[in-house]
């Protein structure tokens, strides 16, 4: 795991779709990942590159890391229109060979110009190519299990098109910072709190005087409130709820994480969602709502997975990979999945009609856990 072949704000351009079609085998793969039909849209765009995909957290066998070859996150997500419409938006693999190098943005096209993307543009692909539009599409359902489709995506794919990376093994903290993902500062909490993480696991008691002593100490290394803190509710037992009918483009203010913890179980669980370390930064944050998420592909199983109550994404607000096990500095930069309960109204919603009303508030199944669940 050396030097990635491009790092954080490299200048590329996606390749036309027939160029990329020729790299791709029977199953729309190319060493195991998937071209999915919602990344055609951005063929023949110039993007600066997000970050170095040379890892990621498996979240179908967790909990583990997995190492990727020449790939890299644009910023650019899956809109789920290929999938019935998952509303997850995880951040797209681009593998190197869907890519080239420029040297910056596109010229402006010049007034008037008829200008075609360089995705509607005929290109040289073989005539042998093994993949074509439609059966791109056709590749998005993997089978069907009793008339149910069981979808693939790139999260479903994840560890087949990887290997497994320890978390002991440096070099991926290495390729993090020679690639731009991470800075030295970063890297130096994350070590301080996998530290007293692992003080905490293997040695008997020390819990609370640990916590005390991180948080107590944060400041040195501007560090978020010991983000593994559980909650109070015995498991079984029924954990509040709240309806604001949230809507994007409200502003919202995410509650402490002391009334967080009072929300959720001892298993750190709100009917069934996972309330993550990640989401823990977050706290006393204001953020506008980005969208409400009411069904995900579950990558565990690969079927569609409706919510009885809708979650709440929120903008800019990702994993960071800074308190998970086996995985830190993880890039895929999930959205962590947001009770109302642990959200408080900002703004006024400003709708035509009124909000939609809640579903119903009693014990939810787990049908769903948090995008950052550990």
């Amino acid at each position: 795991m050396g030097r990635p072949k491009y790092k954080v704000d490299d200048w590329v351009e996606v390749l036309g779709i027939d160029e990329i079609l020729a790299t791709l085998d029977g199953d729309g793969c190319l060493d195991g990942m998937p071209f999915m039909p919602e990344m055609t849209q951005f063929c023949g765009q110039r993007f600066q590159v997000y970050k170095s995909a040379h890892k990621g957290c498996d979240t179908v066998f967790p909990v583990r890391s997995r190492r990727f070859d020449d790939a890299v996150h644009l910023r650019t997500r899956c809109d789920g229109h290929g999938h019935a419409g998952c509303q997850a938006r995880c951040l797209l693999y681009w593998k190197t060979a869907w890519l080239k190098r420029v040297n910056g943005p596109a010229p402006a096209p010049p007034p008037n110009s008829a200008a075609v993307g360089a995705h509607a543009r005929p290109t040289s692909a073989p005539k042998e190519a093994r993949m074509d539009l439609a059966r791109l599409l056709e590749s998005t359902i993997a089978r069907y299990e009793q008339g149910v489709p069981v979808f693939r995506c790139q999260a479903t794919q994840l560890p087949y098109a990887g290997r497994e990376v320890k978390w002991w093994d440096v070099r991926q903290y290495l390729a993090d910072y020679l690639s731009g993902n991470v800075g030295l500062r970063t890297i130096f909490r994350g070590a301080v709190f996998a530290a007293f993480q692992t003080t905490v696991n293997l040695v008997p008691g020390v819990g609370r005087p640990m916590r005390w002593l991180y948080n107590s100490f944060r400041w040195l290394w501007r560090g978020a409130k010991y983000p593994r803190s559980t909650g109070t509710i015995p498991v079984g037992a029924p954990t509040p709820t709240a309806c604001l009918n949230l809507q994007p483009g409200e502003t919202v203010r995410v509650k402490s994480h002391d009334e967080i913890l009072k929300t959720v179980s001892v298993a750190s669980k709100n009917r069934g969602m996972w309330w993550d370390a990640e989401c823990v930064p977050y706290c006393g944050g204001t953020y506008r709502v980005l969208a409400r998420v009411d069904k995900i592909i579950e990558e565990k199983h690969g079927r569609m997975v409706e919510m009885k109550n809708p979650c709440i994404i929120l903008e800019g607000v990702v994993c960071k990979g800074r308190y998970s096990d086996y995985r830190m500095f993880c890039p895929r930069e999930l959205y962590p999945y947001w009770r109302e309960i642990w959200l408080e109204r900002v703004e006024p919603a400003d709708l035509d009609g009124g909000a939609p009303a809640c579903a119903g508030t009693s014990q939810e199944r787990p049908v769903a856990s948090s995008a950052t669940a550990g």
